[in-house]
């Protein structure tokens, strides 16, 4: 559950940009979509490989 310290002199505009920006950070939407469909650990692994040589490719050691 957020909880959000709301000050006097805040506008609804400031206090709905503050309540966005905890929502993103906490990672709610991100874990739902997780959820939402079963993957095998192998599957998992090999896709968090498969980033790790796509990010090594594009910005691991740029002196060669």
């Amino acid at each position: 559950m957020l909880i959000l310290e709301i000050k006097d002199g805040d506008t609804i505009d400031k206090v709905l940009k503050k309540y966005k920006r905890k929502y993103e950070k906490s990672g709610i939407l991100k874990e739902l979509r997780r959820r939402k469909a079963f993957a095998k650990p192998s599957v998992q692994r090999r896709t968090e490989v498969l980033k790790a040589v796509y990010k090594e490719d594009m910005y691991g050691n740029k002196n060669d």
